[in-house]
């Protein structure tokens, strides 16, 4: 039997992803807004063809009509403007949605039409699918975002103006030792296993990811023009993009900055993680921190391995505002063994993107653990994604 929690977590999210889609104009649905976002009709698309070749394939051996759509949805497929010009309309899109999640729950609450296997002890699959629906969610909050920032807003003033504020140097030590790393136990994903004890050297990480303040004192201390602090991958991506700013901020007739959310423009809260940056931009921070800031020196952005180890130790604060960029690439733990679906496999390990860590405002409880990673292509903005910095370890308290 589905545990009562996870077929509510999985009615849920069928309504968020619907709701989302729903609200969107019909000439929307199926439209690009950002270059690193598909359409949001295919990103229902998405999880309903990922959900019916799941269930319907595995547990009962029927791959008809995920074989009909696979062209459009499966993990291999690129989705580009051609492609979305092929989608149904916004009405078809979401009768066919609506009525596949619908079979497939009536399927799930009922015992007597499930077959015994082995994806749905302890409702592993269900449970499964609600964590990889949370991140189509979050994907389609963007999309939303991106379309909103298509529109004008010169019409917005600010009225709380954002000050630059000095970056804190507010930290937590963690000693030399060995960590444990992934998890083994519960609904976990692919690249999250196996579990690992990983040695690490002393350091400090600070307690608050760098808020919207911080991040303005970089932008008016020249951290976009000058490119002493970007690396080459930073220059190249700099050189080929005329921005000034987190991806979303933008200025009032009076030069103030503000910013545009999913649901339209609002002054930036000085205290909230900064988002809307890519990790060359993360890492641009970092080095100017670190040279111009004397209790910042030796500044860096942060590994998984040192958040992870933090998080566990319970030294971090708002770790759930916004996902964490992190200095290392997405690569499989040491022993780890693929899915034989690739469905099952977490996109992008071992393609040479970056690591998030965290969760952002939007993430659902389902993905909201230490051990939980994603990758992204490091150029990408739009993941609500900040940055935390990671500093030298200075004496430990008995050495002072």
């Amino acid at each position: 039997m589905i545990p009562a929690q996870t077929l509510g977590a999985l009615a849920g999210i069928h309504e968020r992803l619907i709701q989302l889609v729903e609200t969107l104009p019909a000439r929307d649905v199926n439209r690009r807004f950002h270059p690193r976002l598909p359409a949001a009709g295919w990103l229902l698309g998405r999880a309903v063809y990922l959900e019916t070749h799941l269930l319907r394939g595995h547990l009962f051996d029927d791959h008809d009509l995920s074989d009909r759509v696979r062209h459009f949805f499966a993990h291999d497929v690129v989705p580009d403007d051609a492609l979305f010009a092929q989608l149904p309309p916004q009405d078809h899109l979401l009768n066919w949605a609506l009525e596949i999640f619908d079979h497939h729950m009536t399927l799930l609450a009922n015992p007597r039409f499930l077959p015994e296997h082995p994806l749905l002890e302890g409702g592993w699959l269900p449970a499964w699918l609600v964590q990889r629906h949370a991140l189509i969610y979050e994907a389609l909050l963007a999309v939303t975002q991106a379309r909103t920032l298509h529109g004008e807003h010169d019409d917005h003033a600010v009225t709380q103006p954002l000050r630059a504020h000095r970056p804190a140097a507010d930290s937590q030590r963690v000693d030399q030792g060995h960590y444990r790393i992934g998890a083994r136990e519960g609904v976990i994903t692919d690249c999250e296993q196996p579990v690992q004890v990983v040695e690490l050297h002393a350091f400090r990480i600070q307690k608050r990811p760098v808020s919207n303040a911080e991040f303005l004192a970089f932008i008016k201390a020249g951290g976009y023009e000058n490119t002493d602090w970007w690396d080459a991958a930073g220059q190249d991506w700099l050189a080929r993009h005329e921005r000034t700013a987190p991806w979303h901020w933008r200025r009032d007739a009076q030069g103030l900055w503000y910013g545009v959310g999913i649901k339209g423009p609002a002054d930036l809260t000085p205290d909230e993680p900064v988002t809307g940056i890519n990790v060359h931009e993360a890492r641009a921070f970092a080095a100017w921190a670190s040279a111009q800031i004397e209790e910042l020196e030796g500044a860096v952005l942060q590994h998984e391995y040192q958040w992870e180890t933090a998080a566990r130790l319970g030294l971090l604060e708002d770790t759930g505002r916004a996902r964490e960029w992190c200095a290392n690439p997405f690569e499989a733990y040491d022993a780890y063994q693929a899915p034989e679906d690739p469905e099952l496999a977490t996109p992008g390990l071992d393609a040479g993107w970056n690591v998030q860590r965290g969760a952002s405002l939007h993430s659902q409880p389902a993905v909201r653990r230490a051990s939980f990673r994603i990758g992204v292509p490091a150029d990408t903005e739009t993941g609500f994604a900040g940055l935390r910095l990671v500093l030298p370890p200075g004496p430990a308290f008995w050495e002072y």
